[in-house]
Protein backbone atom coordinates (compact mmCIF):
# COMPACT_ATOMS: atom_id res chain seq x y z
CA UNK A 1 0.00 0.00 0.00
CA UNK A 2 2.82 2.39 0.82
CA UNK A 3 4.38 1.73 -2.58
CA UNK A 4 1.10 2.58 -4.34
CA UNK A 5 0.75 5.85 -2.41
CA UNK A 6 4.35 6.80 -3.22
CA UNK A 7 3.75 5.88 -6.89
CA UNK A 8 0.72 8.21 -7.04
CA UNK A 9 2.51 11.07 -5.26
CA UNK A 10 5.50 10.89 -7.60
CA UNK A 11 3.30 10.66 -10.71
CA UNK A 12 1.32 13.71 -9.53
CA UNK A 13 4.44 15.79 -8.83
CA UNK A 14 7.55 14.70 -10.75
CA UNK A 15 5.38 13.27 -13.55
CA UNK A 16 2.74 16.02 -13.53
CA UNK A 17 3.00 16.85 -17.26
CA UNK A 18 2.17 13.38 -18.53
CA UNK A 19 -0.21 12.66 -15.65
CA UNK A 20 -2.21 15.79 -16.56
CA UNK A 21 -2.33 14.69 -20.20
CA UNK A 22 -3.42 11.23 -19.05
CA UNK A 23 -6.13 12.70 -16.82
CA UNK A 24 -7.52 14.72 -19.73
CA UNK A 25 -7.66 11.60 -21.93
CA UNK A 26 -9.14 9.58 -19.04
CA UNK A 27 -11.92 12.16 -18.60
CA UNK A 28 -12.57 12.18 -22.35
CA UNK A 29 -12.96 8.38 -22.27
CA UNK A 30 -15.11 8.40 -19.14
CA UNK A 31 -17.63 5.82 -20.35
CA UNK A 32 -14.98 3.17 -20.99
CA UNK A 33 -14.17 0.37 -18.56
CA UNK A 34 -11.59 1.39 -15.92
CA UNK A 35 -9.66 -0.52 -13.27
CA UNK A 36 -6.59 -0.09 -11.07
CA UNK A 37 -3.28 -1.85 -11.59
CA UNK A 38 -0.44 -1.26 -9.10
CA UNK A 39 -1.54 2.34 -8.53
CA UNK A 40 -2.16 3.12 -12.19
CA UNK A 41 -5.60 3.89 -13.55
CA UNK A 42 -6.18 1.61 -16.54
CA UNK A 43 -8.75 2.33 -19.23
CA UNK A 44 -9.75 -0.07 -21.97
CA UNK A 45 -9.46 1.74 -25.29
CA UNK A 46 -8.65 0.93 -28.93
CA UNK A 47 -5.07 2.24 -28.60
CA UNK A 48 -2.34 1.50 -26.08
CA UNK A 49 -0.58 4.44 -24.47
CA UNK A 50 0.72 5.42 -21.04
CA UNK A 51 0.63 8.93 -19.67
CA UNK A 52 1.85 9.29 -16.10
CA UNK A 53 -0.35 7.19 -13.83
CA UNK A 54 -2.91 6.63 -16.61
CA UNK A 55 -2.64 3.56 -18.82
CA UNK A 56 -4.83 2.95 -21.86
CA UNK A 57 -4.83 -0.53 -23.36
CA UNK A 58 -6.30 -1.89 -26.55
CA UNK A 59 -6.93 -5.36 -25.14
CA UNK A 60 -6.77 -7.21 -21.84
CA UNK A 61 -3.53 -8.98 -22.75
CA UNK A 62 -1.45 -9.25 -19.55
CA UNK A 63 1.83 -8.81 -21.43
CA UNK A 64 0.57 -5.59 -23.02
CA UNK A 65 -0.64 -4.30 -19.65
CA UNK A 66 2.76 -5.04 -18.07
CA UNK A 67 4.49 -3.31 -21.00
CA UNK A 68 2.29 -0.20 -20.75
CA UNK A 69 2.68 -0.15 -16.97
CA UNK A 70 6.45 -0.25 -17.53
CA UNK A 71 6.09 3.02 -19.41
CA UNK A 72 4.66 4.49 -16.19
CA UNK A 73 7.87 3.41 -14.47
CA UNK A 74 9.79 5.31 -17.15
CA UNK A 75 7.63 8.30 -16.18
CA UNK A 76 8.71 7.85 -12.54
CA UNK A 77 12.36 7.82 -13.62
CA UNK A 78 12.29 10.63 -16.18
CA UNK A 79 9.66 12.95 -14.70
CA UNK A 80 9.17 16.03 -16.88
CA UNK A 81 11.51 14.62 -19.56
CA UNK A 82 9.26 11.58 -20.16
CA UNK A 83 7.20 13.18 -22.92
CA UNK A 84 10.33 14.26 -24.79
CA UNK A 85 12.39 11.09 -24.30
CA UNK A 86 9.63 8.46 -24.43
CA UNK A 87 6.19 9.85 -25.31
CA UNK A 88 6.81 11.91 -28.43
CA UNK A 89 9.42 9.59 -30.02
CA UNK A 90 7.18 6.58 -29.33
CA UNK A 91 4.17 8.32 -30.87
CA UNK A 92 6.19 9.25 -33.97
CA UNK A 93 7.53 5.68 -34.26
CA UNK A 94 3.99 4.25 -33.98
CA UNK A 95 2.19 6.76 -36.18
CA UNK A 96 4.62 7.60 -38.98
CA UNK A 97 6.91 4.60 -39.40
CA UNK A 98 4.42 1.75 -39.99
CA UNK A 99 5.28 1.44 -43.67
CA UNK A 100 9.03 1.68 -42.97
CA UNK A 101 8.79 -1.04 -40.30
CA UNK A 102 6.78 -3.29 -42.60
CA UNK A 103 9.06 -2.81 -45.63
CA UNK A 104 12.15 -3.50 -43.53
CA UNK A 105 10.67 -6.23 -41.31
CA UNK A 106 11.35 -4.21 -38.17
CA UNK A 107 9.45 -5.08 -35.04
CA UNK A 108 7.65 -2.17 -33.35
CA UNK A 109 9.10 -3.21 -29.99
CA UNK A 110 12.69 -2.89 -31.30
CA UNK A 111 12.56 0.91 -30.83
CA UNK A 112 14.52 2.10 -27.76
CA UNK A 113 11.45 3.33 -25.87
CA UNK A 114 9.74 -0.04 -26.29
CA UNK A 115 12.81 -2.19 -25.61
CA UNK A 116 13.39 -0.29 -22.37
CA UNK A 117 9.75 -0.78 -21.33
CA UNK A 118 9.98 -4.50 -22.15
CA UNK A 119 13.11 -4.79 -19.99
CA UNK A 120 11.36 -3.06 -17.10
CA UNK A 121 8.27 -5.26 -17.54
CA UNK A 122 10.40 -8.43 -17.36
CA UNK A 123 11.61 -7.36 -13.92
CA UNK A 124 8.07 -7.27 -12.44
CA UNK A 125 7.00 -10.03 -10.08
CA UNK A 126 3.46 -11.28 -10.60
Amino acid sequence: MTTVILYIIIQCTWGILQTTAGLILFLALGKRKHFFHRGAVVTEWKYSVSLGMFVFVGNKNNELLRHEYAHTVQSLILGPLYLFIIGIPSFIWAAFFKKYRKLNSINYRSFYTEKWADNIARSFRY
